[in-house]
């Protein structure tokens, strides 16, 4: 397939459709598994869009929105961080190892309660949510403790985004409801060793099903975070009332122990865990009712959430609800552990009291964490989501990998770190904090998984935050987000990625940085100064968050600050090593190290007006990135919810008009209460793929913000246009639906199309050709897609036409030899560049030495987005006679 111009687009993609819908579309060879990480085209490195997926599990389909064919350069599939359309170039491995084991904490919270538990299930009816067809069912399954008396906490947790259905042990799919003949994935049933080690600490456990959301959200902007939310709240109310009238509760409930819905913790996985983050947020600052499928008073209160491997394509945490982000070393799905964000995203945002922790399981992939997609526990076809080449093992993530957990080691680690976050958020027991905010101790329940956290917030004060206010010597201040190599953080060499750098929808993000350090000899100092001095009053040690490359050893750097009077005072000396990474990993994450105060205090610094902090290499190479710094002190201090502005941007739709320029409004609504914030807004220009960025102080009592739109009317047809808009929290300020815009409807007549045979009857060796015609120019490449059909018999086969060319068109062989309307995928496509009227489609043909009757083959317009024969549309068809 070629663009307009002749430049041939990469294989396995094709330009199709028709009107004013021409679309993008890419063929895997391979399938791509139903997952929590988005597949995103981009082109020339800028993300184009969201395809919408085939029910083949191989085919992605994007709409152009006003980009034209020939404006399409360096084609490229993503998804989680990792490119789908290339295999990995494999390189020589760095040796992985496995750290040390950390010194054992003072309490386990892996191990077992007292308690014995009860599992049940309830189904309740179905639900509608705003935006999905479909109902989306009510259905959880219940663990609670047998003999606890008194209320109890409430732990409630959501699975993530996979397949729906399935029919014995090979057949499975993405539809919603389930086809006849088969039955629901249980993925809600996944957590129950989870759910069991909790009831049996006296914790109440619920886990909902999210099928009908999964098999819906392919056409929901947020990837349906909202839908998730609305369906866990809707969960909560019901609990809610059954605590107040025990009499209405399905069996298992009523046979539990009572709900403390004033202690809840929830939990998600992979787009659950953006689904319960929603839920937080929509508890304590209601979203836009259209929007909504829960309008009920909010009868709870979330204490905090654990987020297993989970997906943030919003980048908007809640700032003041604590938070666990479990990041797996080996995830093969949500590969660039956006869950980072969860973490480094609430940084100056809210007031800083809730603690955000990471916890980084080495060698753990995505699905472990659920039994019900892990093969050999599922009752559904299940498979280990790093997918492991054969040919180029990977040395940190293969199945044979030192590094790598089993299936039962890693869940048994997730089960523990959740129970860890329970004990914290819910049960307020101080003694677990150290395995979850850096202070580096482990939980033997979780051996042998090696197990590494930091965290922001809680009693961290009077950082150096490379966002804003510092000056670097020495060192770089990198963007974390910039396509520029000069800019960038890693570099074009690195070896992997770095979670901190999790991509959001435009690489021309601001206000994101860390400080990258590089030396080639030891006593290499690198300073970060801070604008305005920062106090440090109170801490007891300064806490680091610092990482060097996967693989390395020995890095060393000795740690000084310098009071605002200019007295410095030398801290101690740091080591670190790298954790195990390769290629496809994302293992530049940070470690958390600390150094203690007590030498500037002895040295007579003035801990309250802190000027500058200086790293001096001690190696003798070497690099490393620092993302923060902060004045620490032990204790989990109480939670302060403070009334903070929400921001939702919305879409709206509107038709281009015949002349003049009019002026539009993007729905960009605040709510609640709070004082002045401020916000990252983008604008996305949907002709130039421009991205214009401003900072928007959000003023005490505003309802919005104002985006303005021009739009110039003409009576020229063309494509509807999509002006995309994207909010992104600082200071001060929530944000719900991060993205919207203003779609411009093209509302002019679309030219007459049709089809002239210009080769119609040809002798084999030569090509059928067809010209496919527009009554008049347009200012947009109109399409037309062409599926084969039957025809009269005899038909034209697949050792009629050229091998290379049915392969590239296709992806099929000639062998075994028959019609080409039996070939699965055949079509031909016609596009007319804007400002002509017409171009030709050609089947060629060869010349064999047999001698056969003329043979027939016919192509019918096909729509694009169903598949389906269009109504009244228009039909290539040909004859090709013998040679002989």
């Amino acid at each position: 397939m070629t663009a307009q111009d002749g430049t041939p687009l990469p294989p396995g993609w094709r330009l199709s459709g028709g009107g004013s819908a021409p679309q993008l579309v890419w063929r895997s060879d391979r399938p791509v598994p139903m997952g929590d990480a988005r597949v995103e085209f981009r082109s020339g490195g800028e993300l184009l869009g969201v395809p919408r997926p085939g029910a083949d599990g191989h085919t992605f389909r994007l709409p152009l929105d006003g980009r034209r064919p020939t404006e399409l350069r360096g084609l490229q599939v993503w998804s989680g961080g990792q490119r789908l359309d290339a295999r990995a170039t494999h390189g020589a491995a760095s040796a992985a190892r496995l750290p040390a084991p950390l010194p054992a904490n003072g309490v386990d919270p892996g191990r077992p309660g007292a308690y014995r538990t009860k599992t049940g299930e309830y189904a309740l009816t179905s639900v509608r949510l705003p935006g999905f067809t479909a109902p989306v069912e009510m259905r959880a399954v219940v663990v609670a403790p047998v003999g606890a008396s008194g209320k109890r906490p409430l732990a409630l947790f959501l699975h993530g985004r996979h397949y729906t259905c399935y029919k014995g042990r090979e057949d499975i799919t993405g539809d919603w409801p389930c086809k006849g003949g088969t039955k629901p994935v249980p993925s809600h049933r996944g957590y129950l060793r989870d759910q069991k080690l909790l009831a049996s600490q006296g914790y109440v456990t619920v886990s909902v099903s999210a099928n009908g959301i999964n098999g819906q959200d392919f056409a929901a902007e947020d990837g349906g975070a909202q839908a998730r939310s609305s369906l866990v709240r809707l969960h909560l109310a019901r609990w809610a009332g059954w605590a107040e009238h025990p009499e209405t509760a399905p069996k298992v409930v009523r046979e539990a122990p009572r709900a403390d819905l004033s202690r809840v913790l929830l939990v998600g996985h992979s787009r659950g865990g953006e689904g319960v983050n929603r839920a937080a947020l929509d508890s304590l600052a209601p979203p836009p009712a259209e929007q909504d499928g829960y309008h009920g008073p909010v009868r709870w209160h979330i204490r905090g959430t654990v987020l297993i491997g989970p997906t943030l394509f919003g980048q908007n945490p809640v700032p003041d609800v604590p938070s666990v982000s479990i990041l797996p070393g080996c995830d093969g799905d949500v590969s660039d552990l956006q869950g980072q964000v969860y973490v480094d995203g609430t940084r100056a945002v809210g007031n800083g009291t809730a603690l955000h922790s990471a916890v980084y399981v080495i060698g753990a992939n995505h699905n472990f964490f659920n039994s019900e997609w892990t093969p050999g526990q599922a009752a559904a076809p299940a498979e280990d989501d790093f997918s492991d080449d054969p040919q180029h093992h990977d040395p940190v993530c293969g199945k044979r990998a030192a590094t790598r957990l089993t299936a039962d080691q890693q869940h048994r680690a997730g089960s523990t770190y959740i129970a860890a976050a329970a004990r914290l958020f819910l049960a307020g027991d101080d003694r677990v904090r150290p395995l979850l905010d850096g202070s580096g101790r482990r939980a033997p329940s979780a051996d042998p998984a090696r197990v590494l956290s930091h965290a922001v917030g809680a009693r961290r004060a009077g950082g150096f935050l490379p966002d804003g206010g510092v000056s670097v010597t020495g060192g770089k201040l990198c963007a974390a987000v910039d396509p520029r190599p000069a800019r960038t953080c890693l570099g074009a060499t690195a070896k992997g990625s770095s979670p901190h750098f999790a991509m959001w929808e435009t690489d021309r993000e601001a206000g994101r940085h860390a400080i990258a350090l590089r030396w080639t000899r030891a006593g290499t100092p690198a300073r970060v100064t801070a604008k305005a001095p920062v106090t440090l009053s109170g801490s007891t040690a300064l806490a680091l968050r610092l990482f060097v490359p996967p693989n390395s050893r020995g890095t060393q750097l000795d740690v000084s600050l310098t009071d605002a009077s200019g007295k410095k005072a030398r801290l101690g000396r740091i080591k670190r090593d790298g954790l195990p990474g390769s290629e496809r990993t994302a293992s530049y994450w940070a470690q958390e190290v600390r150094v203690p105060l007590t030498a500037a205090t002895r040295a007579g610094l003035d801990l309250g007006s802190v000027k500058s902090l200086e790293l001096t290499s001690r190696s003798a190479t070497g690099r490393a990135w620092l993302m923060d710094v902060w004045g620490w002190r032990p204790g989990t201090p109480a939670v302060r919810t403070d009334a903070l502005p929400r921001v939702d941007v919305g879409r709206a739709t509107v038709d281009e008009g015949d002349s003049g320029v009019h002026t539009y409004r993007v729905p960009v609504r605040v709510t609640g209460r709070g004082g002045s914030g401020q916000v990252r807004l983008y604008v996305i220009d949907p002709v130039s793929g421009t991205v214009k960025g401003r900072l928007v102080t959000v003023p005490a009592g505003s309802d919005g913000i104002d985006v303005p739109v021009e739009v110039k009317g003409n009576t020229r047809y063309g494509t509807d246009l999509s002006y995309d808009v994207l909010v992104k929290a600082v200071h001060g300020v929530v944000v719900g639906s991060y993205g919207g815009g203003l779609t411009v409807h093209d509302d002019d007549p679309a030219p007459k199309m049709t089809v002239t045979p210009v080769a119609g009857k040809v002798t084999e060796g030569r090509s059928l050709k067809w010209r496919v015609s527009l009554s008049e120019p347009v200012d947009v490449d109109m399409s037309a897609l062409f599926q084969v059909a039957p025809a009269t018999a005899p038909e034209l086969s697949t050792k009629d036409v050229p091998a290379r060319w049915l392969r590239d068109i296709s992806g099929a062989k000639p062998d075994p030899e028959r019609p080409l309307s039996k070939v699965d995928g055949l079509y031909l496509w016609a596009d007319v560049p804007a400002g002509r009227t017409s171009v030709d489609v050609v089947l060629p043909t060869v010349k064999d030495r047999v001698r056969e009757a003329t043979e027939k083959v016919r192509f019918r317009q096909t729509d694009p987005r169903t598949g389906e024969p269009q109504a009244g549309g228009l039909e290539l068809s040909g004859s090709v006679l013998n040679a002989s």
